[in-house]
């Protein structure tokens, strides 16, 4: 059977996570805090002679896959002593397909990434694949900035059974937007969208108008049928949705996914989303997205700089912009993150001595000073200091993404996923502000937390066939009717019902915590 996720209160965990958002510092490229504790952490198993640790490390990335001999992961490196052994696999479902067949091969590499809830990652940890760091931790004494440096709550959601089985990963709450080229908008005399519909109406007439030129313009970039975040909440896709028995509906199988669907089906059948978008890696989406190919995509916010200085190069009056929350039928298109995305877990096959180098690892990647190189990388390589300013360099841009501190554990920044090191202070002050809306109208999935014994052992029979399902809906290789009954089919599975049941309990405790 598997074992008990820690309750925990998210109400509360949101109120204190926003408070310390709040008192932290603005930031950067992606910023860091201000709050920080020393950069060197615990020491205490560190030799200084042993010479630099080797750490095998699998991690998902969504840009370029980096060398880790570039300049970034060569300072990282010193700075940590360490020699990392990174393979990196682009984020989706790659990641997942390629996370599934580690765990369930056994051959589990010494630190790996995972969701905290993912099905294959609690198995394990159900049959003692992975380290219970409770006792090595302890009071956190030794190591102030993985306790004071995450957001609060975070130690929460790797929790089994009360015991500590990973540290989690700090992530910007204000993250996920939808990029428009407004320049496309404005050549057309159009006003940008503030609702689904006018979203729609507005592929409608760039697709048709093709400023793009050449092979056609592209309308919405996109790589499966639950859409972006954003899309997620503006038809409520992520608020609460219970069956007649009081049992959580799964996000992707409630009523409002399948309206979602529906509606990029209608995308779909007008030619506004490419003819292949299933088959599209996340590389070749941005391509086709930064290449002045494409009207829409969607991205952290920070993106909106990157992706106008990348369409700049071929068509100079190009300018991307980050959409305001748009309304739908759910209410407004903005989704907030937990302030964490998943954790790193210490395979159980490491030694003690070594697990307690590899926290001194994470508790370094925690501190101010190398969650900064994570998102500046190192001055007169990375960045220049301009008047003040911290200036990325050609060579900054190509290496300096949202991604790379995939293998680490920085510290937490309210405005991580906002701010550019590539722009000015005075634009990334105007894009925070811009911003500012998300934080006050944006929603949470709660599936990122909530914990089912039954949903663990159920959802791996239905994962790949309901995406599936969906792919051939939108484009048109079956009826909405021939959905709709596939979904009524999967809730009414026994074992999706008692996970239902499950999700609704383990809700309704951290509700009146």
């Amino acid at each position: 059977m598997a074992k008990k996720w820690l309750k925990c209160s998210f109400p509360i965990m949101l109120s204190l996570l926003i408070l310390s958002a709040c008192s932290g510092g603005a930031g950067n490229s992606s910023g860091t805090t201000d709050n920080q504790a020393t950069p060197g952490g615990a020491a205490a198993t560190e030799k200084k002679d042993a010479g630099p640790l080797s750490i095998e490390i699998l991690t998902n990335f969504s840009n370029t896959i980096p060398k880790l001999d570039d300049g970034y992961y060569t300072e990282l490196q010193k700075l940590t002593n360490t020699k990392l052994n990174i393979t990196f696999v682009l984020d989706g479902n790659d990641y997942n397909s390629k996370l599934d067949l580690v765990l369930a091969s056994g051959d589990i590499p010494e630190v790996l990434k995972a969701d905290f809830t993912r099905p294959t990652l609690v198995n394990a940890i159900n049959e003692g694949a992975f380290w219970d760091l409770t006792p090595l931790l302890g009071d956190f004494s030794k190591y102030p900035n993985l306790r004071d440096n995450m957001v609060p709550g975070s130690w929460n959601y790797v929790k089994y059974d009360g015991k500590i089985m990973g540290i989690p990963r700090s992530r910007a709450v204000i993250d996920n937007t939808i990029m428009f080229r407004k320049d496309w908008l404005d050549k057309l005399n159009i006003s940008l969208p503030k609702t689904v519909d006018e979203y729609k109406e507005a592929l409608k007439a760039v697709v048709k108008n093709n400023p793009a030129g050449g092979n056609g313009t592209i309308g919405y970039v996109i790589a499966d049928a639950t859409g972006s975040e954003s899309l997620r909440a503006a038809f409520g896709v992520v608020t609460p949705t219970y069956d007649a028995d009081g049992g959580l509906i799964y996000l992707y199988l409630n009523p409002q996914a399948t309206q979602m669907v529906e509606w990029f089906r209608g995308l779909y059948a007008e030619g506004l989303i490419p003819k292949e978008f299933s088959t599209l890696t996340v590389t070749q989406q941005k391509d086709l997205f930064s290449s002045g190919r494409a009207f829409a995509f969607d991205a952290s916010a920070y993106y909106s700089f990157v992706y106008t200085d990348n369409v700049k190069k071929t068509q100079p009056e190009g300018n991307v912009v980050s959409s305001q929350p748009l309304k739908g039928p759910g209410g407004d298109g903005a989704l907030l993150n937990m302030g964490t995305r998943g954790g790193q877990y210490i395979s159980k096959k490491v030694p003690q001595e070594k697990v307690l180098q590899i926290l001194n690892f994470f508790e370094k990647t925690a501190s101010k000073e190398l969650t900064d190189l994570g998102y500046y990388g190192k001055e007169g390589l990375h960045y220049n200091n301009v008047n003040g300013e911290k200036v990325l360099t050609d060579l900054g841009k190509k290496e300096i993404t949202v991604d790379t501190i995939a293998a680490t554990t920085p510290a937490y920044s309210k405005w991580g996923k906002v701010s550019y090191a590539g722009a000015s202070k005075a634009d990334n002050d105007a894009k925070q502000k811009e911003m500012e809306i998300y934080e006050k109208v944006g929603k949470t999935d709660v599936f990122g937390y909530l914990y089912s014994p039954a949903w663990i052992d159920v959802w791996p029979t239905y994962e790949k066939e309901l995406q599936s399902m969906r792919i051939k809906a939108v484009v048109g290789q079956i009826t909405m009717e021939q959905y709709k009954q596939y979904v009524d089919k999967v809730n009414a599975d026994p074992k999706v019902k008692k996970a239902y049941q499950e999700f609704a309990k383990d809700l309704k405790s951290r509700m009146q915590k």
